[in-house]
């Protein structure tokens, strides 16, 4: 490919809410082009863009692209360029995602099991895919992947950056799914693939997830913020006596929470960490902590504080039980539906490298993230109303009744109160915090305060 379509690729990515390389100076320095998904028009296939960053670092991501012989101003927001390509000669590039018969293509995919030299289309046995006529339409709440439902029974998850291997996504989709657990969409199929970088070694690895799409589902984030809202409105009411109190959903959230767990340490086992581990997962917090400062200077004010609770965590000589986790808990990662709590995205933190998403892991780390959420949730929301002391209080009223709910949930299903381990507790808290502020740093910087509030409160606490 031509150096004037890395430019395009490279600006376009920018643009891009999956894109993780904002805010670094970065550059697209190799495309390995997978096998033609059609030979008629629209040309359609895969390409893996290998992304160096000036750290030294590099990133791969999937990008689905779709050449057209003329524009299309109906397909502006997923225009990437124009360009000489080799083979098609004087085309227009678009992210595939956004057209139609692209996206059927990948549907056919799985109906026929394609199989090519570089991509293969599993099924899960006994699964029941979609018509060959569902149209597929991209998800509108993109996050670090890209998401097409097809009609009302299936939705197809595209993992933007990929790595060589299984996509912890899909491996424990796939185990919760035979293991029967009622708390996760079930796995229909996945797509896995083979690319080269630059000096010409290959890898595989997954590329898109196909399971149940939950057409009655809503969001646990969007029924939150619309609780958060419900209090804010009403001057002199509180939390428990609002209408859209949200306390008896977050116990429930804790306890299918609870039950994914225990699913997972029976599908992958458990071990300890041992005293002298935890003294090495904190100082990976610490170091952690050292990098957000470099991005977020606003940090170095409370780094003492925040160290603290590091500090503790490198003291305590009791085993903490690890075993298989989500990685990357929050409200946006469930879904309520008529059946009850689901959970989704068990990708792991999207920072993280591959072998530390499939780490084995203190499940207190979701719980951890989960009470993040809450108090992120009501900092969204006041962010909105505005920032006044009687507001405040009601915002904190909020997010600390749901955060002693979903605790309560997971500690009834649990048999084991989740707050017993306060130092492993505060100590994933204060690092996913910490991660929070680079995150709005790097991607949403008029929210930075959300984050920055509550680490003020981490660094002043005893």
């Amino acid at each position: 490919m031509t150096p004037e379509f890395h430019d395009h690729l490279a600006t376009y990515f920018a643009s891009r809410r999956w894109f993780a390389g904002k805010g670094r100076e970065f550059s697209v320095s190799h495309i390995h082009a997978m096998s033609w998904l059609s030979e008629e028009q629209p040309k359609v296939r895969i390409e893996v863009v290998t992304v160096d960053f000036a750290d030294g670092k590099q990133d791969n991501y999937q990008f689905p692209v779709a050449y057209l012989d003329e524009p299309d101003p109906g397909l502006v927001h997923a225009l990437v360029g124009e360009l000489d390509h080799p083979e098609l000669g004087r085309v227009t590039a678009y992210d595939a995602v956004y057209l139609r018969p692209a996206s059927a293509l990948l549907l056919d995919g799985f109906l026929n099991r394609r199989t090519t030299e570089d991509l293969r289309f599993e099924v899960v046995e006994g699964a029941e895919l979609p018509e060959a006529n569902a149209t597929g339409i991209v998800m509108t709440a993109e996050q670090s992947n890209t998401s097409i439902a097809f009609g009302e029974e299936a939705i197809l998850k595209l993992f933007r950056r990929i790595s060589a291997g299984c996509n912890p996504d899909i491996e424990i989709h796939d185990a919760l799914t035979r293991h029967g657990s009622e708390n996760v969409a079930p796995l229909l199929g996945w797509i896995s693939g083979s690319w080269s970088d630059a000096e010409g070694r290959s890898s595989t690895g997954d590329l898109a997830m196909l399971q149940v799409f939950l057409r009655t589902a809503t969001d646990g984030w969007t029924i939150a913020l619309s609780s958060v809202r419900d209090l804010l409105v009403e001057e002199d009411l509180h939390a428990d006596e609002v209408g859209g109190d949200f306390a008896g959903e977050s116990q429930r959230l804790g306890e299918a929470t609870a039950h994914v767990h225990a699913n997972l340490a029976d599908v992958f086992g458990t071990a300890t960490l041992s005293p002298e581990q935890l003294r090495g997962l904190a100082s990976t917090m610490g170091l952690r902590l050292d990098a957000a400062i470099a991005v977020v200077p606003e940090l170095a004010a409370y780094s003492i504080g925040l160290r603290s609770r590091f500090h503790a965590l490198e003291e305590l000589e009791t085993p903490i039980p690890v075993q298989r986790v989500h990685g990357d808990l929050h409200l946006g990662q469930t879904l309520r539906t008529v059946k009850g709590w689901k959970l989704i995205d068990f990708e792991g933190e999207p920072a993280k490298s591959l072998s530390e998403r499939m780490a084995f892991d203190a499940a207190l780390r979701d719980v951890a993230g989960m009470l993040r959420s809450f108090d992120y949730a009501a900092g969204v929301t006041l962010h909105e109303f505005g920032t006044s002391d009687h507001l405040r209080y009601r915002a904190d009223e909020w997010s600390q009744r749901n955060r002693e709910a979903f605790l309560e949930g997971y500690s009834t299903a649990t048999k084991e109160d989740a707050s017993s381990h306060p130092v492993l507790l505060r100590a994933y808290e204060t690092d996913k915090a910490v991660y929070e502020a680079v995150y709005e740093a790097r991607n949403r910087p008029a929210w930075l305060t959300i984050p920055m509030h509550a680490i003020a409160r981490i660094a002043a606490e005893e």
